[in-house]
C-alpha cells in the first residue's frame, strides 16, 4: 500500500470534506442453502477515502437483501488530472478525456470460437457469459484449512487475529490492513476479517475476506507519461492472487526506469495471428515510450492490474535471472498472503478441494489412494480426517512434486502418508511380487540387518524359505531343503543402493537424502477408497486471462486420458469401496461425460450422495460435436442431483470444480 503522505488520491477519489470515522461498504456475500444462512464478510481493507493523516476501515453494513448474481462492471476512473491537455499528435498518447478507461481492469476472456459455442450450448449463452467474466477475476476471499491434529479452529482464529494486531496499523496479514480504532470496536473488526465456514461438515475451514476491484489512480507528472512495466499473462494471474512481480515475468519496460520509481503494471495477453493461432508478440526487453506506437498499446487498455515500486532499474531487470522486479503497493484485488504464517497449522486451499477430501469420507485404519496427489493438499486433508491412523498412498509421476508432498506431510507432522513416484496410468501392478520397495518404516531394520548382522538374512524364493549370504558382488541364496547343492545367485545392487541411501539419513526436509521412492504399481482391490483428482484442462482456475489455447480436439484428448486413469482406479478399489472423481474445469466433457462413461462401462458402480454439499447440480442432456458426427452424453435429472458442480459466477465465489462420488459393488469376474 502507498504511504498516505504521498498522495490522498491514490485510489482516484477526492474527499471534499472530513469523512466520518467509519466508512460503510457492501459486505462480501457467500451463497447459502435453505438450511444455512448466508455468510456476510466485511472487507478490512483501507478504501482510500481518507486524508493523508488517517485511513479508515470499512465496517459491516446492516443486513440487506443478497447481492445480485454476477460481477459488477469494472469501475471507470476520472484520470483527467493525470495527463496534460495539449492536442494529441499521431505518435503521442491521447489526452485523459479520450483515454479515461485505459488505466482500469476490465478483462474479456477469449476462447476458440468452436469451444465458445460448445460451452454456450452446455450452459446457455447468458450463463456462460457470466462464467467467462467471473473466471477473469479472482475470488474475493481466501479459504484456510486448519490442521486439527496440531491446533483447533478457535486457536488458529485467535492466532491470526493476534498476528493482525502485532503487524501494526498498516501491514496486517501480508497485505490485509487494519487501522486505528478504539478498544471496543477492535475485537469486532478482527472477527469480521476472519470467519468460520458456514457449511456443515467443514468445521475445520476459515474464510479470510479480501476486496476488489479497486479503482486506482495512476499518477504522473503533468509533463510526463506514466512509467509502465508489461508482464506476461502467467505473471499477471499470480499478481492478481497476491504475488509480487518477479524478473522472469517482465516483458517490456519504459525507458529510464530506475530503482524506486513508481510504475504501472499491465499485462500482455495472447492475440490472434495470421496463421490462426495465438501469440503475445512482444520480445522480452522491449522499450516502452508511452506512445500509441508502443507494443500492445491498444490491446493493454483495460488490463492494468496495479502499481508498484521498481526494485531494480530497467537494465537490472533484463540483466539478472531471478529476484523481485516490482514490489506491488496498490492492487486491483487485495487478497491475503499466508507465506510463513502458522506453518504446519494451516493450509491455503480452494474450498472445492477441501470439499472433495471430505466427500471421500476416509476412516481411521483404512488404506487410501490419492492417484494424482501433488501438491499434497488433498492428501494431507485425508490424513487429518483419518486422525493420522491408517495409510494414505500418494502418487505423482514428477520427482520434485513427490518431494513437495513429503515436505508438506512433514510440516504437518503426518506419519501415515507414503508418497511414491509413479505414473497414475501404471498404478495397477502386472505381477504378484511385492510392489513397493524400501518402505520408510523398514529402513532402520534394513540397516541393522545388512550392516551389523553376520547371520544370513531370511527371504523367500519360489515359495521356499531361504537365507541370504553377502559376498563382494552377489547374494548367495541357499534353499533350506535337503538339497544343499541347489543354489541361486541374485543381484543385490538394489539392496546396496537402499543401504547407501539410508545411511545418508534424513535430509533437512525429513526425507531420505532428497530422494523419493519409486513404485511398480499396486495389486487390484488393495484400497478401501480412491481419490482421482485427475489432470484436466484447468478451465475452472481463477483468475484466467486467456483460454484460447484449448480446442475441441484438445478437450476430447483430456477426456480420453482421464478415462484411462479412471479405469485404473476401478481396478484398485475393493468391492464395497468408494471412488471420488474431481476436476478443476468447467468442461462437461471431462466431468458429466466421464460419469456417463463410468456408469455405462462398469455396471457395479453407482453414484452416491455427497456430504458436505456446497456446489450445485450437474448438467443434463447431451451435445452433438464435430459436425454432428459425435454425441457427448451427459447426465439424467436424478444423476445431476448426486454430483457437485461449482460455478465460478455463483455467490459462493469459488473456482470452477466438479465432484462425483461412486459406490463400488461386487465386481464382475
Amino acid at each position: 500500500m502507498p504511504n498516505a503522505s504521498e498522495s490522498p488520491l491514490w485510489l482516484g477519489l477526492k474527499p471534499a470534506k472530513p469523512l466520518p470515522s467509519i466508512l460503510r461498504q457492501p459486505p462480501g456475500f457467500f451463497g447459502s442453502s435453505p438450511l444455512q444462512p448466508p455468510l456476510r464478510l466485511c472487507s478490512l481493507f483501507a478504501t482510500g477515502l481518507c486524508s493523508p493523516s488517517r485511513r479508515l476501515l470499512a465496517r459491516p453494513s446492516p443486513p440487506h437483501p443478497p447481492l445480485p448474481r454476477g460481477r459488477p462492471p469494472s469501475p471507470r476512473m476520472d484520470s483527467s488530472s493525470s495527463y496534460p491537455s495539449p492536442s494529441p499528435s499521431p505518435s503521442a498518447a491521447p489526452p485523459a478525456a479520450a483515454d479515461a478507461g485505459r488505466y482500469t481492469f476490465s478483462p474479456k476472456l477469449r476462447w476458440q470460437p468452436d469451444v465458445e459455442e460448445y460451452f454456450a450450448a452446455a450452459y446457455g449463452r447468458d450463463r456462460f457469459a457470466r462464467i467467462s467474466e467471473a473466471l477473469a477475476h479472482p475470488s474475493r476471499y481466501s479459504c484456510i484449512r486448519v490442521n486439527t491434529l496440531k491446533s483447533s479452529i478457535d486457536a488458529v482464529m485467535h492466532k491470526l487475529m493476534d498476528l493482525v494486531c502485532e503487524k501494526g496499523l498498516s501491514e496486517g496479514i501480508n497485505g490485509l490492513e487494519i487501522i486505528e480504532q478504539n478498544a471496543r470496536d477492535q475485537s469486532h473488526e478482527r472477527s469480521s476479517l476472519i470467519q468460520k465456514c458456514p457449511y456443515a461438515g467443514l468445521e475445520n475451514v476459515l474464510f479470510v475476506q479480501g476486496s476488489g476491484p479497486h479503482v486506482l489512480q495512476y499518477n504522473s507528472q503533468p509533463d510526463q507519461s506514466v512509467k509502465e512495466i508489461v508482464v506476461s499473462r502467467k505473471c499477471a494471474e499470480s499478481v492478481l492472487r497476491g504475488a509480487q512481480v518477479y524478473v522472469p515475468g517482465v516483458l517490456a519496460c519504459s525507458s529510464h526506469v530506475e530503482k524506486g520509481d513508481k510504475v504501472a503494471v499491465s499485462v500482455a495477453v495472447e492475440q490472434p495471428v495470421k496463421d490462426g493461432g495465438w501469440a503475445v508478440g512482444i520480445t522480452r526487453g522491449t522499450v516502452l515510450q508511452g506512445l500509441q506506437a508502443d507494443a500492445h498499446y491498444e490491446e493493454r487498455k483495460g488490463l492494468y492490474i496495479g502499481q508498484g515500486i521498481a526494485a531494480m532499474s530497467r537494465s537490472g531487470i533484463f540483466r539478472v535471472l531471478h529476484g523481485i522486479a516490482v514490489e506491488m503497493t496498490e492492487r486491483v484485488y487485495k487478497l491475503p498472503s499466508f507465506n510463513d504464517v502458522l506453518e504446519g497449522e494451516i493450509f491455503l486451499q480452494n474450498l472445492p478441494s477441501v470439499v472433495a477430501a471430505c466427500v471421500l469420507d476416509p476412516q481411521p485404519g483404512e488404506r487410501i489412494l490419492d492417484m494424482c496427489a501433488a501438491p499434497g493438499g488433498k492428501t494431507t486433508a485425508i490424513a487429518i480426517l483419518m486422525r493420522d491412523k491408517g495409510e494414505v498412498v500418494a502418487l505423482d509421476r514428477s520427482h520434485n512434486k513427490v518431494m513437495d508432498i513429503l515436505k508438506l506431510a512433514s510440516e504437518m507432522d503426518l506419519n501415515c502418508i507414503k508418497a511414491y513416484k509413479l505414473d497414475a496410468l501404471k498404478s495397477v501392478s502386472k505381477t504378484d511380487e511385492a510392489t513397493i520397495v524400501g518402505m520408510a518404516d523398514s529402513h532402520c531394520e534394513a540397516i541393522k540387518t545388512l550392516a551389523n548382522d553376520s547371520d544370513p538374512c531370511p527371504v523367500t524364493v519360489d515359495g521356499k524359505a531361504t537365507n541370504v549370504v553377502e559376498d563382494s558382488s552377489t547374494t548367495t541364496v541357499v534353499q533350506s531343503d535337503k538339497n544343499q547343492e541347489s543354489k541361486r545367485y541374485v543381484s543385490k545392487a538394489e539392496l546396496r543402493k537402499n543401504l547407501r541411501r539410508m545411511k545418508n539419513g534424513p535430509g533437512r526436509s525429513n526425507y531420505s537424502g532428497g530422494r523419493v521412492e519409486k513404485s511398480k504399481g499396486f495389486l487390484p482391490n488393495s484400497f478401501d477408497r480412491v481419490l482421482l483428482d485427475a489432470p484436466c484442462s484447468a478451465l475452472g482456475l481463477r483468475p484466467r486471462l486467456f483460454a484460447g489455447e484449448e480446442t475441441l480436439v484438445s478437450l476430447k484428448t483430456h477426456a480420453r486420458y482421464q478415462r484411462k486413469m479412471f479405469d485404473q482406479a476401478v481396478k484398485l478399489v475393493r468391492p464395497g469401496g468408494v471412488i471420488v472423481y474431481s476436476t478443476c474445469t468447467i468442461n462437461p466433457g471431462e466431468n458429466e461425460a466421464l460419469v456417463r462413461y463410468a456408469l455405462g462401462t462398469y455396471k457395479f458402480l453407482s453414484l452416491a450422495s455427497q456430504h458436505p454439499k456446497v456446489g450445485g447440480p450437474g448438467i443434463v442432456g447431451s451435445c452433438e460435436l464435430f459436425n454432428k458426427t459425435y454425441t457427448e452424453e451427459w447426465l439424467t435429472e436424478h444423476e445431476a442431483e448426486l454430483v457437485q458442480r461449482f460455478d465460478p459466477s455463483s455467490p459462493v465465489d469459488t473456482i470452477g470444480f466438479f465432484i462425483a462420488k461412486f459406490s463400488v459393488g461386487e465386481k464382475e469376474d
